[in-house]
């Protein structure tokens, strides 16, 4: 596969999609966002992949749109980029396999809302998050005032998204923005890690859970938790349901099949 705004690569079951705009800070542009979503469904039609991990090239994750090419947009075009940018973060969000940013510097804009489309977020001690649309008079446009209040709540999300204030990687682990944060050198090695730990999971009850969550968070509790109930019944129905029990039992590493 040939990208002109990506580097992807397929490594021991893991696809790591990394954006390559370095020269721009990795801003997002119409081309990026097309190369992304054929990158992601490569990702989640592919049986040699298990898992993707999302990160950036340079100093940034991505540092927001491209806006050199979003101030030429008539209303129209500039609809069609922020509709185009929603499907693609759903898609992520939606995605069977897991995926995991890796933040190493700036997240912010449109990068903010591609991290937060992740399932997991770790982050370099470096990195650095916002969400400036105001200062441009717009607001976040691809599901930012959206997904923000479900990650750190309704009260901070106005507070971010109101201000155009930028915080550190330390100040969104305590709001609950990323989940963990750790060394520069050491960021590639934990994420890697935390996959590879992932991996070594039920891959069928990791899928109906990641969905059980996502879905849930949309519904009132009662619906939830009927959801829920599928979601498990599914998982039990598998044959890697009866591995794992056996390998409990018998004391041993499971073998998941994804069957």
């Amino acid at each position: 596969m040939d990208y002109k705004t990506l580097i992807v690569k397929p490594e021991e079951g893991i696809a790591h999609i990394s954006v390559n705009r370095p020269e721009a800070l990795n801003a997002i542009n119409a081309e990026m966002l097309d190369e992304l979503h054929r990158a992601f469904t490569w990702a989640n039609e592919s049986d040699e992949v298990k898992i993707v991990i999302l990160s950036g090239e340079g100093r940034a994750f991505v540092a927001g749109a491209d806006i050199e090419h979003m101030k030429a947009l008539t209303t129209v075009e500039a609809r069609d980029f922020t509709v185009k940018g929603q499907r693609l973060l759903s898609f992520i969000e939606q995605l069977d396999k897991i995926v995991i940013g890796a933040v190493n510097g700036f997240a912010l804009g449109g990068g903010c809302e591609l991290a937060m489309a992740c399932d997991i977020r770790i982050a370099s001690e470096k990195a650095k998050f916002g969400l400036p649309e105001v200062n441009l008079g717009i607001i976040p446009g691809f599901g930012g005032t959206q997904r923000l209040p479900g990650l750190v709540g309704k009260g901070m999300a106005k507070y971010l998204i109101m201000t155009a204030e930028m915080i550190t990687a330390e100040e969104a682990l305590h709001i609950g923005l990323v989940e963990r944060v750790v060394p520069m050198d050491k960021l590639m090695d934990e994420v890697t890690k935390v996959a590879k730990l992932i991996m070594s999971k039920g891959p069928i009850a990791v899928k109906m859970a990641k969905h059980a969550i996502n879905n849930g968070l949309n519904m009132d509790i009662l619906s939830g938790i009927a959801y829920e109930a599928e979601a498990a019944v599914s998982a039990y129905a598998s044959e890697d349901r009866i591995e794992g029990m056996n390998a409990f039992l018998e004391k041993r590493d499971a073998e998941f099949k994804n069957r």
